[in-house]
């Protein structure tokens, strides 16, 4: 079985051994004939380039490690760990990983590994629900112009701390205010203590220096590290109104960043196969390192104590759960199509079961382990600037951009800290960038492959110049308000939430999870555990469905900071949203609308391409004629 299907997989037939190549003309034809009708295939696969496949499991294990293991568990976990109870959050979180982030993680990979096809293509097990297909490519799109930026940030900082200095180490360079004062030396100035009141009486304990002759609440102080980050790098504008010119320097850093994604992935999986080998380990050397260095550092212990300190209470808010789930979604990179991309470039008796619950196992302990290193640095930096934790802990760009270049500046050789931690964000972050492009591409490729797939390295060089050109309107001086955007409303909690939600009952109620287990046991040689039936069909829709309405309801309009944005601001943010999710509920229209008859009878007629009729064997010869550009034409 296993050798009949990579054949299919590659256009051969099992009947012509010369199918592949050995015709001298440019295109082959087999008939099959039957008593009613005579079934014509039509095939260019013989001069078409293979699909590829990896070369080993420890390839496709590597990717999805790589790509699932990205800036989220690191910047992300932690301090969502600490801000939600510290070890009590770990409840909530592995019930979600148990009842939604596992369930759907195999289910991706398994359904690309079935069909051996992109994310769009797989759909032929519920045509009704190709939408998702559709949704998933437009989602994949936003995240690939925005994600990449953070990279360029990253390479921007690693390029400056190759000099025997940080340069946001000090104040009174040309980026700085006069009232920058270094955190590290302000328990050194002349200050004074004062307590006021609020308006509701509750004192306040101000802390005042004396600076220039004149007395200065601490708040009133700006930092040198916010200020080489707000000043210096983004140069950042008022507001979204004011865009400004573009911050060149930072042009060239994200030109770097797209060239070397696209170099990782321009020969396909046998490339990037090899690629994944470095991009997936490295972080973790890196990471190590940090993670010792962190441990020994003065205050550290209270740092982590501060991490994992359990407050049960915290178990009682509803948002402690819905951060838990959605942290799961995001972090095993759900519903962009990319997990089927890579699981449809394995063997077809693969054992992906396991493999899916190894690397879901490596993902969770990866963040869980990021914590300590983390919250060590953190700890050591609040004692330090004689500040609480809680203060200095922050999350996301604030960690990367802020907190930690704030900690390395007392520890000696401050430049190679500083070159190590940025290094490990740019390798955890490059390979969750382009295996992110493998999903969109392998999509689209697979899609139309007889367009696309003779020019697929043209293809990826036109994708990542567009996407790059796109990503300009994030490294002007108002960039960072349009990151927020494409953040907070393109690739937004909502949007994953639907597009899993619809993934997982066209499988288990549309097609059928009876019908798909039959499927896993024919690739894998065993029925997996029930408990992903009961997952697929009731808890994972309950659980998108759930944390979807709490969205709906608690929805808060996107503010950065202290910048409110205008209404029309708002509405293109609604806009990219709607760009993927509209995708489901359209293309349910267009096939009720295809059907012929009355609207009774479209509606009948729809239930086939819901659940349909096929034979998993027909399903699978679909999928393989489909990527390598074959068509079946029926001729009475």
């Amino acid at each position: 079985m296993e050798e009949k299907m990579r054949r299919e997989k590659n256009g051969e037939d099992d009947d012509n051994g010369d199918w592949n190549g050995g015709l001298a003309t440019a295109t082959s034809t087999t008939a099959t004939v039957s008593a009613a009708d005579v079934v014509v295939k039509k095939s260019d696969a013989g001069d078409m380039p293979e699909r590829g496949e990896w070369t080993s499991k420890v390839e496709f294990i590597l990717s999805t490690v790589g790509y699932a293991i990205g800036l989220g568990n690191v910047w992300r976990f932690p301090y969502l760990c600490y801000k939600n109870g510290g070890g009590a959050f770990l409840v909530p979180y592995v019930i979600a990983i148990v009842f939604a982030g596992i369930p759907m993680f195999f289910l991706e990979c398994s359904l690309g590994q079935f069909l051996g096809v992109g994310g769009i293509g797989v759909w032929k097990v519920s045509p009704f629900f190709k939408g998702v297909g559709y949704a998933a490519l437009v989602n994949a799109a936003w995240l690939n112009i925005y994600y990449i930026v953070i990279l360029a940030w990253c390479m921007f900082y690693l390029l400056v701390s190759l000099n025997s200095v940080v340069p946001w180490g000090d104040c009174g360079n040309y980026w700085n205010s006069p009232l920058c004062v270094d955190p590290y030396k302000r328990k050194d100035m002349i200050h004074d203590y004062n307590i006021t009141y609020d308006e509701q009486g509750a004192p306040k304990n101000w802390t005042f220096y004396y600076i220039n002759q004149t007395w200065y609440n601490s708040s009133h102080l700006m930092d040198p590290v916010k200020e080489y980050w707000e000043n210096r790098v983004l140069k950042i504008s008022d507001g979204l109104e004011t865009i400004g010119g573009l911050r060149w320097e930072l042009v060239g850093t994200l030109a770097l960043i797209w060239l070397i994604c696209y170099f990782c992935i321009w020969k396909g999986v046998k490339g990037t196969g090899k690629v994944v080998y470095f991009t997936a380990l490295f972080p973790y050397f890196l990471l190590v390192v940090l993670l010792i260095r962190g441990v020994t550092l003065d205050g550290a212990a209270e740092g982590i104590s501060f991490y994992l300190t359990p407050s049960l209470s915290k178990l009682n808010e509803p948002t402690v759960w819905i951060d838990a789930v959605t942290q799961i979604f995001f972090s095993y990179g759900l519903g962009v199509g990319s997990l089927i991309a890579l699981g449809s470039y394995n063997q077809y008796n693969n054992n992906v079961y396991k493999q899916a619950l190894c690397v879901c196992a490596v993902n969770s302990g990866t963040s869980f382990l990021s914590g300590f290193a983390v919250f060590s640095i953190i700890g050591y930096m609040a004692k330090q600037q004689d500040k609480s934790i809680a203060d200095a802990a922050l999350s996301g760009p604030g960690l990367t951009f802020l907190a930690y270049p704030s900690a390395i500046l007392q520890l000696p050789l401050s430049p190679l800290w500083s070159c190590l931690f940025f290094m490990m964000f740019i390798t955890l972050g490059l390979d969750s960038q382009f295996c992110t492009m493998e999903g969109f591409i392998t999509a689209a490729v697979d899609e139309w492959p007889r367009f696309l797939r003779r020019r697929k390295e043209i293809f990826i060089a036109v994708v990542c110049f567009i996407s790059f050109l796109i990503g300009l309107s994030c490294v002007t001086e108002g960039g960072m308000y349009v990151f927020q955007l494409f953040n907070v409303y393109a690739c937004s909690n909502l949007v994953l939430l639907w597009l899993i939600f619809f993934e997982c009952i066209a499988i288990s109620w549309g097609f059928g999870v009876d019908r798909y287990f039959e499927g896993l046991k024919d690739m894998i040689g065993y029925y997996p555990s029930r408990w992903f039936k009961f997952c697929w069909c009731i808890t994972t829709p309950l659980i998108c469905v759930g944390v979807f309405l709490f969205y709906v309801v608690k929805f808060e309009k996107l503010k950065y900071l202290d910048y409110d944005y205008p209404w029309w601001g708002h509405f293109i943010g609604a806009l990219l949203a709607g760009s993927s999710m509209m995708c489901v509920p359209v293309y349910m229209v267009y096939v009720i609308c295809r059907q012929e008859g009355t609207l009774m009878e479209k509606l009948r007629a729809t239930l086939g391409e819901i659940r349909t009729s096929a034979t998993l064997e027909e399903l699978r010869n679909k999928s393989a004629n489909k990527a390598t550009g074959t068509e079946e034409v029926t001729a009475v």
